[in-house]
């Protein structure tokens, strides 16, 4: 699936400050308290033109009301999180997730459709862990190939690309048995671009020595669905999963990853996503402000040419 070239537009910044870089998008896991309403108002107040929508603010209101403040707030849908979790063996439970992810592929294609232009039916996929007492990683990622093989029809149907999200390696057994970008890679090989590509996420892929040859791999094929970011903090949070940060504040250098995300030919959103207990406490209007700042400092990408007037 080819990306969307972004253009600058005007934007709603603060009068004196700079306005957020026109491909920086919001992932609502960013702001994880704010409802989607608020969500939605908060990142076009800013002055931000794009959003990352997550499937529980959508379930909380029902997917026809959110088609609709989508279509209202004037915003681009970036991606749609998550689908995934479908390693458990064949039976009752996997039938209900492969139905689960079904339903999931139609809200993205939904609220793509709702969004303004540019937006990207982008379904983001997480592998899921190791079932219960299992400890073959190899099994389990045969299954995460199966489960693609069975999604790809109605994912094509729909107009919707499933996007594989390596984890890094300590969420193997309880999250995503898939921790590279070259093994995300290898089960989206078998299908189609457009129906299967993959995300590239700073805090998941930074560590890898051998990250940029798999984003010219994922470039050449057209598979980067999606380009996410925030830092690495460190000392790494009781519950791991809270251990992302504000982009400057931690370790990642975002330059050689964004030129080489940029160099393979995404040139679509960029999404900020932040699982971070302080983040999540504080306002969301501080928070996208801070992320809106941080994202300028930290993310070297030059702006696109203007839309002609």
């Amino acid at each position: 699936m080819s990306t969307p070239v972004v253009r600058a537009t005007r934007t709603g910044a603060a009068p004196g400050s700079a306005p957020p870089h026109p491909r920086l998008s919001i992932n609502q896991a960013t702001i994880k308290y704010a409802s989607l309403r608020d969500a939605l108002d908060t990142v076009r107040a800013a002055g931000v033109q794009a959003i990352g929508t997550w499937r529980e603010p959508v379930a909380e209101v029902g997917l026809s009301e959110a088609v609709r403040m989508v279509a209202d707030s004037g915003l681009r849908v970036s991606s749609h999180c998550r689908g995934g979790f479908f390693t458990l063996p064949a039976g009752t439970e996997r039938q209900r997730a492969l139905d689960d992810n079904r339903r999931a592929i139609d809200e993205t294609a939904a609220l793509a459709e709702a969004g303004a232009p540019g937006s990207a039916p982008v379904l983001v996929l997480v592998a899921g862990g190791l079932p219960e007492g299992s400890r073959d990683l190899i099994d389990a990622r045969d299954r995460v190939a199966d489960a693609l093989a069975d999604l790809v029809p109605h994912a094509l149907d729909a107009g919707v690309q499933l996007a594989v999200e390596p984890l890094h390696p300590m969420y193997a057994a309880d999250r995503a048995v898939v921790s590279t970008l070259a093994q995300a890679l290898d089960l989206a090989a078998p299908f189609p671009a457009a129906a299967v590509g993959v995300v590239v996420d700073t805090f998941h892929v930074w560590w890898d020595p051998a990250l940029a040859a798999s984003v010219a791999r994922a470039g050449a094929a057209g598979r980067i669905a999606s380009y996410q970011v925030c830092d690495w903090l460190t000392p790494i949070a009781a519950d791991p999963l809270l251990s992302r940060g504000v982009m400057g504040d931690g370790h990642i250098d975002f330059g050689p990853v964004t030129a080489a995300v940029s160099a393979a030919g995404y040139s679509g959103d960029i999404e900020v996503e932040i699982f971070n207990q302080a983040v999540w406490d504080a306002p969301a209007t501080d928070v996208v402000d801070r992320v809106v700042r941080a994202f300028t400092a930290s993310v070297p990408l030059p702006l696109p040419l203007p839309l002609p007037r």
